[in-house]
């Protein structure tokens, strides 16, 4: 076998592979003597029909299907030889040999790029630490509390913490639109349960009352034809009802499940769970920055077949979780590729760079900590033997643990290498970042509204 390669622009590469003769008809000769031994035609008694009408019959086929398996071979072969690695499939072009002779061939692919992690060194992290306090476990059982408390009619003005039982009917423009209307609706002020400027409209209304309440409709609102608009409700305040707490004491705990140690168990029990959730968040926050640093400090050149592959994950992902939202089929949906391309070229860097520190430093998954991760997951299922009994026979569901495990593994291989910095952070920014943002979003516009004013 004759193999030369041809570099053309950036990652891609041609080979041209020539192979005997004697590889392909040899091969086509050997299973034609066989299929001599066992077809059945017309005319012929089993296992007498004559090579040459076997021949004509089936040479064809069986030439196509050996030249299918001996170009697959032979490119391996001829990748091997060459020390190449494709990052995709290649475009195979038959030059000769389709019929007889040296079949020989031209495959065009592109290589994976080599390079040096860069950025390690250097980098510099923060890592937020945030103390799980008494104060904070009270807020966690005031929470529990309000959870379970049960409301009485009362003849007031509506506050926050009250139900507001309403109906309440919504146009745009004059026009209905879905989801527009509802009866007897009850709703928690202060429990974000409606839009809170629909809430926050309510407070102050006592039964029997009603108001005008004009909300607009985000950007980005999934119902057809409402998105960015703004929605006139006629609301009437059928009903305002107070709430009662319950008391802060054993039979709390037992409300919740605790069966044994009582109020306090409940407390030791809260701050263990808070204290897993910030050692999570800390994790999350140290690989957010690492995989940052990794995807700025390593401009590599990418294989467009990597970068189109991950797009059409993603398109699909999208269309997937469209349906989920929508209940409407979403495969024929047109998703620009454009609209991924940035994301999917971040995540294959990423995918490039974290492979060839585990290829470089040894890094092999810690078996131990996936049976650890994979006991923490069973276990508020409630049949957790059943889950690990998918877990252990379907070993796509396995393989990704173990990468996200991997992952893990290599950021704080990473972090190791950096200079990370404790940095004291409140622990609701830190178990809630979105909510945190959002709240001084809010206070920023406030401040600049009475700048203005």
């Amino acid at each position: 076998m004759q193999v030369t390669v041809e570099t053309a622009e950036g990652l891609e590469r041609k080979i041209r592979v020539q192979v005997p003769a004697e590889r392909v008809d040899g091969e086509v000769q050997k299973r034609l003597k066989d299929m001599a031994g066992r077809v059945r035609l017309d005319g012929f008694r089993p296992g007498k029909v004559p090579m040459k009408v076997v021949q004509q019959r089936f040479g064809g086929q069986v030439r196509q299907e050996v030249l299918s398996e001996v170009v697959q071979q032979t490119y391996g072969e001829a990748l091997q030889q060459e020390s190449l690695q494709p990052a995709g499939s290649p475009n195979v072009d038959l030059k000769q040999g389709a019929e007889s002779g040296d079949l020989e061939y031209e495959a065009s692919f592109e290589i994976m790029p080599e390079f040096e992690v860069q950025g390690v060194g250097d980098m510099k992290l923060e890592r937020p630490v945030a103390d799980v306090n008494d104060e904070e476990i009270d807020k966690v059982l005031e929470d529990l509390r309000k959870q379970r408390a049960t409301y009485n009619e009362a003849d007031k003005a509506a506050e926050d913490g009250d139900q507001v039982v309403i109906d309440f009917h919504g146009t745009v423009d004059g026009e209905e639109f879905e989801g527009n209307q509802g009866e007897d609706t009850p709703v928690t002020l202060g429990a974000n349960q409606m839009p809170p400027e629909f809430e926050e409209a309510l407070v102050g209304l006592r039964a029997g009352e009603q108001k005008k309440i004009e909300y607009t409709f985000p950007e980005n609102f999934p119902t057809e034809g409402i998105a960015g608009k703004t929605a006139v409700f006629e609301t009437t305040v059928k009903s305002v009802k107070a709430p009662e707490y319950p008391e802060l004491d054993d039979a709390l705990a037992e409300s919740v499940g605790l069966q044994e140690g009582g109020l306090q168990g409940l407390r030791d029990l809260i701050r263990s769970n808070l204290e897993r959730e910030v050692e999570r968040a800390q994790k999350a926050k140290l690989k957010e920055q690492v995989t940052d640093a990794l995807a700025k400090a390593n401009e590599i050149e990418l294989p467009k077949a990597l970068v189109d592959g991950e797009i059409e994950s993603m398109q699909q992902q999208m269309r997937q979780r469209m349906q989920s939202q929508t209940g409407q089929a979403a495969d024929d949906l047109e998703l620009p590729a454009d609209l991924f391309e940035e994301q999917a070229r971040r995540r294959v860097t990423l995918g490039l760079v974290m492979n060839k520190l585990i290829a470089d430093n040894s890094i092999q998954v810690d078996q131990d900590r996936v049976r650890q991760e994979l006991q923490n997951m069973v276990a508020g299922h409630q049949n957790p033997q059943e889950m690990l009994q998918q877990y252990a026979q379907n070993r796509e569901m396995m393989q990704g643990l173990e990468v996200s495990i991997l992952e893990d593994q290599v950021v704080e291989w990473v972090a190791e290498q950096a200079q990370v910095e404790d940095k004291p952070t409140d622990l609701e920014s830190l178990l809630n970042p979105q909510q945190a943002e959002a709240a001084e979003d809010g206070e920023a516009s406030t401040e600049e509204t009475s700048k203005e004013g």
